[in-house]
């Protein structure tokens, strides 16, 4: 009998590897204290990335717009599930203002999906670019889309912005598609992937988790699809369980396995390959622009 991904089993504990140090240093510390002073909202600080420090001294920050409860329910994400609120048309000018208090060089913006909307947040997508553009010509964007349910009149106000990269994540193989992201499609995310570049975008990116059961052929496999899209950009990371009601981990990936993935990513011809147990899809993403 095959048993689910979500079986309860008993966790290992964190290899020695995932230790993460505490943030520090003059920028981190300045940063820290205009998010709290203004009440600003990165995915840095509520999702406590282990980059955190490291990609804030750099100049580089995520923030979620649409809202913080998703319409879909990942069995891996962290994020509430529900009804969302309201639309908050002023959204835009928010995230841009947090952008210019925070003398943000490179931004990258990200959002819960909102399935629940004719146009599927594209609108607020395409205004917020809009006003991080007015505000802060200088800063660099990336956009780390939704599918839209691959409804190309709504990926389209994400291409005509034309941000630096648009970023769209498989979140993982294939065969654990339908349990790890439910409502998604494998096939979807990777015509939505083709068709942004079909349709002009420079840079494309996109991100897989491991540790959640796949097996190596399952990895080598999703990057193969990735640069059948003539995908530039990809990142590998460990997952980890947010909550005891979400998936279960199911490996610990070494620190060596992730390095020959990033080898052979190379080898495929991706542009830039970010793999490691810490990294996380916004890792490093200052120097994707190139």
């Amino acid at each position: 009998m095959e048993t689910s991904i979500l079986d309860t089993q008993r966790p290992a504990p964190k290899p020695k590897w995932l230790r993460v140090k505490l943030p520090t240093g003059k920028k981190y510390t300045e940063l820290r204290g205009l998010v709290e002073k203004y009440d600003l909202h990165t995915i840095c600080t509520s999702g406590s990335c282990p980059n955190m420090g490291e990609c804030w001294t750099e100049g580089t920050a995520t923030f979620m717009i649409l809202g913080n409860i998703c319409t879909r329910s990942c069995g891996f994400c962290g994020v509430k599930t529900g009804r969302p609120q309201t639309v908050d048309w002023d959204e835009p000018d928010k995230v841009a203002r947090s952008i210019k208090l925070m003398k943000i060089k490179h931004a990258v913006i990200t959002s819960v999906d909102r399935d629940d909307l004719k146009d599927m947040g594209s609108i607020i997508w395409a205004e917020t670019v809009k006003a991080i553009r007015r505000m802060n010509p200088e800063t660099t964007l990336e956009t780390l889309i939704p599918d839209f349910q691959g409804v190309t009149r709504n990926i389209d106000r994400i291409i005509d912005v034309a941000p630096e990269v648009v970023s769209h994540n498989m979140e993982t193989v294939k065969r654990l598609t339908r349990e790890v992201r439910i409502q998604a499609k494998y096939e979807r995310s990777l015509e939505v992937l083709r068709y942004l570049k079909q349709q002009g975008i420079k840079r494309t990116k996109s991100g897989i988790m491991l540790g959640l059961g796949e097996t190596e052929e399952e990895v080598l496999q999703t990057l193969r699809d990735l640069r059948s899209v003539d995908l530039d950009i990809v990142t590998l990371g460990q997952y980890l369980q947010p909550s005891k009601k979400h998936l279960p981990v199911k490996e610990f990936i070494p620190p060596a396995q992730f390095k020959k993935y990033e080898e052979i990513g190379l080898e495929m011809g991706f542009r830039h390959v970010e793999s490691g147990a810490l990294v996380r899809s916004s890792y490093k993403a200052q120097k994707h622009i190139t």
